[in-house]
């Protein structure tokens, strides 16, 4: 507008008048304005949810094969979300978003993958990485001469230490239940219901276990009376035995191993809509590394303690022929494997979900644990073998915890939490458990078995160590940005204590103490040990999270308080502060995962684009407000 005509000339007057009608309608037009700006941004809000309901949770129609596998899964979807079961679909493929963990049993003895066609495993070294040629699992042989069911998946119950297979086929479905029991640690139990779904007969086979050793020898046992286990009587029993060479270039050297299972047909009938249930239990003694020449003896004596336990087992799963299986005995001895591994997992840890890419999160920590505590012993809840000064050993290796542990804390340490997809990566894990925990202080509460084992792993979650009577915590505060609850540490043969680290709303870690039960006083203090030990009790107690020069340690925690006050002369700090506030974005991207906070990334987008939309609108009304010719603004304004 460089040139304009007389009537548009640059006049004050008519400005004010401009400016005063704008000024006027100011009031209403940003009433307007703002209602418009929350109503786009309810609408933007709520945009995903729509778009998502919309156009990915379209209701699909699922096959006969789906449906049933979904009822057989939906009592673990509740633990599989809280990380205490892993659901795992093997056939067709896995599912989207599953964690891809190799189901597993193991009692430290035996232990195996649970699949159709996996091998039994033994000790060797610090892992049960030794196959031996011999396929334990039972399975229904699939229509249409395939192995395995047109769906099949696997859930691993961490907290039973139990797997269970299930598959589904065109006219009928099969629930399996596996575990290697823990009082026994030669058995290993396989439960299997098999339901006919259609109103018909139906013929079905199964696939028996299979061996291939080396130098196998076979014979039957004809028990004195049959008994009924489940919905099957037992009247023989097949004991195999055969060597294993855990050393290829020293074939002097082997193991002797024998196997007692049941005899039973691989031919079954489904009545119509009826239901079969097998309980099939398989026994399993092996020596020590031997020579050749002593195989031959070793092997009847492998073969005698192998059949005295299956005869044993039948007699306390079943009954007597002449009468009907008791159902409350296989109950009972399940509950009793069941029982060990509530025991163990007394002792644990709790870690809050954090949503970054590639953390580390509670499913992977509680496959990992259950991987380990799989593959070691648990003698002081063992049957057979371990006598009273076994039992005193261990009680003193779970008391005696000196040095353990002594390294950073293992959250840190990515070794420790590699895939497990395969059983060579879960065996390849679990050795270098084994070996960190062992090479860092805590070989006392390995020996102790899978009680030492967990209590040992716990410590290291969180730098803890026993050191000249007391138990402190090195864990950097720089890593205290998530909560933390560390579970019934063993501190004596009376005492457990809980410590719970918690990230507050001003963003700065503090740690609270708690004894789960004592038969004595116990204090703790906080870095640097400068204020008076504070009276440990079943109620919290919190401590700051203090950061000293030298670094030191964030928490001590003993039953001498002397020794408590004598050691804040010991440390030799120059400098304690209190631990400074994590930044705001690290706390976002746990709890979020991103650094915008709790609302969606397309919100925060939408509320820009709404900004910029907004100003541009101002400008352009503002622009059209003052270079628009007057006569057509007294025009609009002065209609009759």
């Amino acid at each position: 507008m460089l040139f304009r005509s007389a009537k548009s000339k640059f006049d004050g007057g008519d400005v004010m008048r401009r400016l005063k009608r704008l000024a006027e309608g100011t009031l209403s037009s940003y009433r307007r304005l703002f209602l418009l700006l929350l109503c786009v941004c309810v609408v933007f809000y709520m945009l995903p949810p729509i778009f998502r309901y919309i156009f990915l949770s379209a209701p699909e129609q699922k096959d006969p094969h789906s449906i049933c596998m979904d009822d057989r899964l939906t009592p673990f979807v509740l633990q599989n979300f809280e990380f205490d079961a892993n659901i795992r679909h093997v056939s067709p493929s896995k599912m989207p978003g599953e964690r891809d963990f190799t189901p597993y049993v193991g009692n430290g003895y035996l232990g195996l993958e649970i699949a159709h066609d996996a091998y039994l495993n033994i000790k060797h070294g610090r892992a049960m990485q030794l196959p031996i040629r011999f396929q334990p699992v039972v399975s229904v042989f699939g229509g249409g001469g395939g192995l395995g069911g047109e769906k099949e998946s696997t859930v691993v119950e961490y907290l039973t230490g139990m797997v269970h297979r299930f598959q589904c086929f065109a006219d009928y479905f099969v629930s399996y239940t596996y575990y290697a029991h823990r009082t026994q640690p030669g058995i290993f139990m396989q439960e299997l219901q098999i339901t006919n779904t259609r109103n018909m007969m139906e013929d079905i086979e199964l696939i028996m276990p299979r061996v291939n050793l080396p130098k196998l020898t076979r014979r039957t046992v004809t028990l004195t009376e049959p008994v009924t286990a489940g919905m099957f009587t037992y009247s023989e029993l097949e004991v195999l035995t055969g060597i294993v060479q855990p050393q290829p270039e020293n074939p002097s050297k082997c193991i002797v191993i024998s196997i007692v299972k049941p005899q039973l047909d691989s031919k079954l009938q489904l009545r119509k809509r009826g239901t079969v249930r097998i309980v099939y239990p398989i026994a399993v003694q092996y020596s020590k590394l031997v020579a050749e020449s002593q195989v031959k003896g070793i092997g009847e004596a492998t073969e005698q303690q192998a059949t005295q336990t299956m005869i044993k087992l039948l007699q306390k799963l079943g009954s007597k022929a002449s009468n009907s299986g008791s159902l409350n005995s296989i109950n009972s001895y399940r509950q009793e494997h069941i029982d060990v591994w509530t025991d163990l997992w007394a002792t644990g840890f709790t870690i809050s979900t954090s949503k970054a890419e590639n953390s580390l999160n509670g499913d992977r920590i509680n496959a990992t644990m259950y991987a380990v505590l799989s593959q070691v012993r648990s003698f002081e809840f063992e049957e057979l073998g371990v006598g009273t000064s076994k039992r005193d050993d261990i009680a003193k290796a779970l008391t005696y915890a000196e040095g353990c542990y002594d390294s950073y804390h293992t959250l840190q340490a990515e070794n420790l939490w590699r895939d497990m997809s395969s059983l060579q990566q879960l065996n390849s894990v679990v050795s270098s458990w084994m070996l960190t925990l062992e090479k860092q202080g805590c070989h006392n509460l390995i020996r102790a078995g899978a009680s030492g084992v967990i209590q040992a792993m716990v410590l290291s979650f969180g730098s803890f160590r026993f050191s000249n009577q007391h138990l402190e915590c090195n864990i950097h505060p720089k890593f205290l940005h998530r909560d933390f609850h560390f579970r019934r540490l063993n501190y004596g043969n009376k005492t457990h204590v809980n410590v719970t680290i918690i990230v507050t709303d001003d963003n700065k870690a503090v740690i609270n103490v708690a004894l789960d039960r004592s038969d004595r006083s116990y204090y703790a203090c906080d870095g640097g040990c400068l204020d008076e030990p504070v009276l440990l009790t079943q109620n919290r107690r919190q401590f700051p999270v203090k950061l000293t020069e030298p670094l030191t340690a964030i928490l001590y925690i003993t039953e001498d308080k002397q020794h408590m006050e004598e050691l804040h002369h010991a440390i030799h700090v120059k400098e304690v502060v209190e631990a400074p506030a994590h930044e705001q974005h690290l706390i976002a991207l746990h709890r979020h995962g991103h650094q915008l906070g709790g609302l969606p990334t397309l919100f925060w987008v939408s509320v820009c684009a709404i900004i910029i939309v907004f100003h541009i609108f101002l400008c352009k009304l503002i622009i059209k407000e003052y270079c628009e010719p007057s006569d057509k603004l007294r025009y609009r304004y002065n209609k009759p």
